[in-house]
């Protein structure tokens, strides 16, 4: 049975509300058990999706313990303190509720930081004025007050006021609700019950409160602590409404799905695959907080898991939009591929890792996401060849432009390093020529070896374990997308060579390399070579002295200078 809204078009179920507070439930209709611990022999079985590919594989549900009352800590204490303060100084009936993500993250344990307060009768802006007024009054420091304004039209429908109080940032926003007209998309705003803004949330397990006048936690969609504790990603209202609501739910999700490793919703599913779901994507949201939503997954604990929902709920293109004209043009099913080649490197990554910082596996993810991509090019309005890969980090995420940068030189990189492979593993004394490097100064094969890495190093710098696992995944030709598993030969041979080739650089002394400076600036060539001016000839020897410095890593000024004589003798006779 459905109990139809007067003020809104939308139907909201006639739920139980639940109200659980700091000690125990008080709420007869609901059910103890939600509150017993981790049942480890509960399975239950359904058809879900695979890791990558579009195919089905069996996902098991799990029972998520989910805490009995929330526990404040000391600063959230003060804070919730400090606001009941405010509404008994100014004698107001306002209603405090913590919203969403903090609430989620306290039952289940997690310390959260972001603090999101819904009023009930006031705009947010109006509250943090009365606290400042209240810090006044007892002699205090205010606070700024930051606002930002609502954008329809990008599906930003509510203005926000955002304070710092105890070293936290809060916000504060109103209460919704929406009533929309019959030809348009775009609500208007008024203010809500708590219950009608539950229910326009994107998902019920973010849809739960937190009371702060009775420190309670409510659940008023009645759903928000069941699909908590049985691990299952479910919108209040019907998916498709929630959706062209505000589409950036769907990355959302998404991205809580994986997070939290819960089950997606099947009428979830097929509702952010939907057309009209998918244009809405593409057309209502802005690139911004669409790229914003990719970067917490592919930051996130479980970015493989994430980029495969993308991929099977057909909104990769979507979300990794590519120019028009691409050359050559990218086939049918190279989503999966790209999810292949992401899971390939997480599950390396987890085996040798530990030496990449955050930005180093961020980036490192995101460059192996892309590498089926990293050949293709499209023409810009100058008609100059730009990397695919390029414009999606610019344009259809809008990431840094150093993002981007860095993630085409892992490409690059990844390329010459794979060249080098055959004479760190060969014990042949014989260094083939490689493409990227034909010219080398007369010296050893091993030294030939340590400047070719020297400066390949030099080139990608701190990056260059990241283009080393680029190159392992690439190396063996043995990926595709027609398998849900990364073998574990295949994830042995690609550690083994890591490992070989990180210990070649080590041993070598060439980590930090770059940083090496040179023994003979461009001044000084000029002095011997008696010239007046720089020019190609002083930039030759300037690449010369430097293969000569990584061929004799203690070589001295002195010892440069004189094989450089030596040389400069000697190709002047062959003059």
């Amino acid at each position: 049975m459905r109990a139809a809204s007067t003020a809104s078009r939308f139907l909201f179920p006639v739920w139980q509300p639940t109200f659980i507070t700091p000690y125990k439930s008080l709420n007869p209709f609901i059910n103890p058990s939600f509150f017993k611990p981790l049942i480890k022999s509960t399975k239950r079985t359904h058809l879900g999706f695979c890791n990558y590919c579009n195919s089905s594989s069996p996902i098991m549900s799990r029972v998520v313990e989910v805490k009995e009352r929330i526990e404040l800590n000391d600063k959230e204490r003060k804070i919730f303190d400090r606001l009941r303060d405010v509404l008994t100084h100014f004698q107001m009936d306002t209603q405090l509720r913590v919203a969403g993500g903090w609430v989620r993250d306290k039952l289940l344990g997690k310390e959260c930081y972001d603090i999101d307060i819904a009023l009930d009768n006031m705009l947010g802006r109006e509250f943090c004025e009365k606290v400042n007024e209240y810090l006044l009054s007892t002699g205090e420091e205010t606070h700024g007050v930051g606002v930002i304004q609502s954008n329809p039209d990008q599906s930003k429908h509510l203005e926000t006021a955002t304070m710092r109080l105890y070293d936290v940032w809060i916000d504060f926003v109103n209460l919704r609700s929406e009533d929309y007209c019959e030809n348009s998309r775009i609500p208007t705003m008024r203010f809500g019950t708590a219950q009608e803004d539950a229910y326009r949330r994107d998902l019920t397990i973010n849809s739960l409160f937190y009371n702060i006048n009775s420190s309670a936690v409510e659940d008023l969609t009645g759903k928000g602590i069941e699909d908590l504790r049985s691990g299952k990603i479910v919108t209040p209202l019907p998916p498709r409404e929630t959706f062209l609501d505000d589409p950036l739910r769907v990355l959302r999700a998404i991205r809580f799905g994986a997070r939290f490793e819960f089950t997606l919703d099947e009428g979830l599913k097929m509702a952010a695959s939907a057309d009209d779901v998918r244009d809405a994507i593409a057309d209502k949201i802005s690139r911004e907080r669409i790229g914003h939503e990719i970067d917490l997954m592919v930051s996130g604990n479980q970015p493989v898991k994430a980029m495969s929902y993308v991929s099977t709920l057909q909104l990769f293109w979507v979300v990794f939009n590519p120019p028009p004209n691409v050359n050559p043009l990218i086939p049918d099913g190279h989503d999966g591929l790209c999810v292949a080649y992401i899971n390939a490197a997480w599950k390396v990554l987890q085996s040798i890792g530990g030496s990449f910082n955050g930005d180093q596996k961020r980036l490192s993810l995101y460059a192996t996401l892309f590498l089926p991509l990293r050949q293709t090019v499209y023409m810009d309005h100058k008609s100059k060849k730009i990397p695919v890969v390029s414009y999606i980090f610019r344009n259809s995420l809008k990431l840094k432009s150093s993002d981007a940068e860095t993630v085409v030189r892992l490409h690059e990189a990844a390329e010459k390093f794979m060249t080098l492979f055959p004479l760190i593993i060969s014990s042949e004394e014989k260094i083939a020529e490689v493409s990227w490097k034909r010219e080398i100064i007369d010296v050893s094969a091993s030294s030939k070896l340590r400047i070719l890495l020297g400066l390949l190093l030099r080139e990608i710098k701190d990056f260059w374990r990241p283009a080393l696992l680029l190159s392992t995944l690439l190396y063996y030709n043995d990926i595709d997308c027609t398998s849900s598993s990364f073998e574990q030969s295949k994830l042995d041979k690609r550690i083994g060579l890591f490992n070989q080739v990180e210990n070649a650089v080590t041993t070598q002394g060439l980590d930090k390399i770059w940083e090496l400076k040179p023994l003979i600036n461009g001044k000084e060539i000029m002095s011997i070579l008696q010239l007046k001016t720089g020019g190609p000839l002083v930039r030759e020897w300037v690449e010369k002295l430097l293969e000569w410095q990584l061929a004799h890593p203690s070589g001295s000024a002195e010892e440069c200078i004189e094989w450089m004589r030596q040389a400069q003798s000697k190709r002047a006779r062959t003059e």
